[in-house]
């Protein structure tokens, strides 16, 4: 499909200049809230005016273009800068539609992330959001892989961006999907209950047609909507028949087993797919559980391939694979929504 060259990210981990993985930080009051950084890379009088979702999107995404031009901007969000709605709806209230403040309007769309950075960047080329809930940013791997392929020459940035915000926050506990009782990440997967942990977080990538200085390769993507156990198991094998070559095999499945009890089995059933020599992992006890955090898992595994590494957190199930060379990834959000995607090093 498509080179991923440069990347950057934002989440509840050491992610953003000097990475460190090995170590879980733990959760605060059941949520997994992103480490905020120095944003030296956007203009101070814009950052001081930004609300969380849009800092942390464009922060990421202005730590790649310091040094580097594109041909468009692609952001999947499922909530954009929702806070910064509660914001505006409030104020109505308070001053009874009297002087209001722009600011928290403008800031409330879901395309103000990808249409600021093009702002900043004075690019006037492709500006995109995508907001599909679970699918947001598998939709942008889509999208941009289509653009690559009638504009080969293009340079694209992409990226996943979502917050915690308190509105969201209350809506998603009523309906059941968050742990009522006191659970921190470090033993997420020890506690067999309902629900898991929110968490919030940005990753932004630049891809283009090139393979040299690639920091990795993403082959391949699937959607599938579905809460038939059995129709994703099929399609994730389908997947693998699909794209891979003959005598080719995933080194390392890393997925998004979640804490819930309710989705494990749909973790297990796409496990028992892979051998012995497919080491397991997971990822939602560093980044918790949001509808883009599939865009996180894509940052890791191409640190991974990089850094020639894998934290020990990370394993369920070692392998007997003597390097990891080759990453399937599967998210799942709310048991309805699943996304695959092909990474291999280049």
């Amino acid at each position: 499909m498509f080179y991923i060259h440069q990347s950057s990210c934002i989440c509840h981990q050491p992610t953003f200049s000097d990475v460190d993985l090995e170590l879980v930080k733990p959760s605060d009051n059941n949520r997994i809230y992103a480490i905020e950084p120095q944003y030296t890379s956007v203009p101070l009088g814009q950052l001081r005016r930004m609300g969380r979702a849009l800092r942390m999107g464009v922060g990421t995404g202005m730590h790649l273009l310091q040094h580097q031009k594109v041909d468009g901007i692609l952001v999947g969000t499922a909530n954009g800068g929702i806070e910064d709605s509660i914001m505006f709806l409030n104020q109505i209230m308070e001053y009874d539609e009297g002087r209001l403040t722009p600011t928290h309007f403008v800031q409330s769309t879901y395309n103000a992330i990808a249409g600021t950075i093009g702002m900043i960047t004075k690019t006037k080329g492709y500006n995109a959001t995508h907001v599909h809930r679970g699918l947001a940013f598998e939709n942008v791997v889509l999208d941009v892989a289509m653009l690559l392929r009638e504009n080969p020459n293009n340079v694209y940035l992409i990226g996943g961006v979502d917050e915690i915000s308190e509105r969201n926050h209350r809506l998603v506990s009523l309906a059941g999907w968050y742990k009522t009782e006191a659970t921190l990440n470090t033993e997420l997967y020890d506690i067999d209950t309902a629900g898991t942990l929110p968490g919030e977080g940005s990753a932004m990538f630049l891809v283009n047609n090139i393979a040299e200085n690639a920091t990795a390769k993403l082959r391949a993507v699937k959607m599938v909507s579905s809460s038939s156990v059995s129709h994703v198991s099929e399609q994730l094998q389908a997947f693998l028949n699909e794209s891979l070559l003959p005598g080719e095999t995933i080194d390392l499945l890393l997925h998004g087993e979640n804490g819930d009890n309710r989705l494990l089995k749909y973790y297990t059933a796409c496990e028992s797919i892979f051998d012995e020599k497919t080491t397991i992992g997971r990822f939602k006890h560093l980044t918790g559980e949001f509808q883009t955090v599939s865009a996180l898992a894509v940052w890791m595994a191409c640190y991974f391939l990089q850094s020639n590494s894998l934290p020990s957190n990370v394993v369920k199930k070692k392998g007997n694979n003597s390097a990891v060379k080759r990453i399937l990834i599967y998210n799942n959000y709310q048991g309805a929504q699943h996304g695959f995607f092909l990474i291999e090093k280049v």
